[in-house]
């Protein structure tokens, strides 16, 4: 479910992470993709569209260089985001198996489609 009153935020690289995560998550959230690393002016778009700074935000990407690149650059921008991370054994958010991925969000208080979680 997501609506644009959601005062919850996951920050994730690709539209197919956003995917993934959209099939498992049973929870009021906004996904927004950054498709890789963001420019000053992006990121600053990002801020002012969702509110950013008054919202709880997640950060979910991968456990590569472009991944970690990314998290580095979030976190300075966003130190009150909350950071859930996948295991380096599956690299990708999108290649983490759903019933992991699920596990995942679950121990950051998301709620997830009970399927996931047999």
């Amino acid at each position: 479910m997501m609506t644009n009153e959601s005062n919850k935020v996951i920050i994730v690289e690709g539209l197919s992470d956003k995917r993934q995560i959209e099939k498992i998550i049973d929870d009021h959230v906004i996904i927004v993709c950054t498709n890789g690393t963001l420019g000053v002016e992006k990121l600053d778009e990002l801020l002012e569209t969702y509110q950013l700074d008054e919202k709880d935000v997640y950060i979910l990407v991968d456990e590569d260089p472009s991944g970690m690149k990314l998290r580095k650059q979030l976190a300075r921008e966003l130190p009150h985001a909350e950071h859930i991370y996948v295991s380096s054994e599956y690299r990708e958010v999108a290649a983490t198996p759903m019933k992991v991925l699920a596990n995942v969000l679950i121990g950051a208080r998301f709620t997830v489609h009970p399927s996931y979680l047999i």
